[in-house]
């Protein structure tokens, strides 16, 4: 299964705002894309309660993952905006 190791850019963490854009964009997906925090069970990336619940604060590592036909486009589309600060 591809993965990616991304540390988290935005200053809240994926909390609130940043949560939701990445909900967002792993809902979009053509594949289910999970997120683990370092250490942790993966959550479905494209709940924001998930997400929330995950506590993954800024310059935390969480390994983005999923499987199926589209599996690196999604990847790459929920790894951009976890590492970037989206709190502006």
């Amino acid at each position: 299964m591809p993965q990616r190791r991304v540390t988290v850019a935005s200053k809240v963490g994926l909390h609130a705002r940043p949560a939701a854009l990445v909900a967002k964009t792993a809902a979009a997906q053509a594949v289910p894309v999970t997120i683990a925090k370092d250490g942790g069970d993966p959550v479905p990336a494209g709940s924001l309660l998930s997400l929330m619940t995950l506590a993954a604060g800024h310059g935390d590592e969480v390994v983005i993952a999923a499987e199926g036909d589209g599996a690196e486009a999604a990847i790459d589309a929920v790894a951009e905006l976890v590492a970037s600060d989206l709190d502006a």
